[in-house]
């Protein structure tokens, strides 16, 4: 996955084939840092996958304690 894809695939200009590909890209935009330098939004959704469990905070950048 690249960032321009990962971004088009979260933002909807670029059609994902499957969710778990949607996913993946939200993933790479976390794990790359990304997803922190393009607009808010990003980050928010970011967060909301990683407390509803659809993604992986493996650095634990949002700082959310693990249950």
């Amino acid at each position: 996955m690249d960032d321009f894809n990962a971004v088009g695939l979260a933002e909807g200009f670029v059609d994902a084939e499957s969710e778990e590909q949607v996913v993946e890209a939200w993933q790479h935009l976390l794990d790359t840092g990304l997803m922190f330098k393009l607009q808010g939004w990003f980050g928010r959704t970011g967060h909301q996958l990683v407390e509803k469990g659809v993604i992986e905070d493996k650095e634990n950048r949002f700082g959310l304690k693990k249950v």
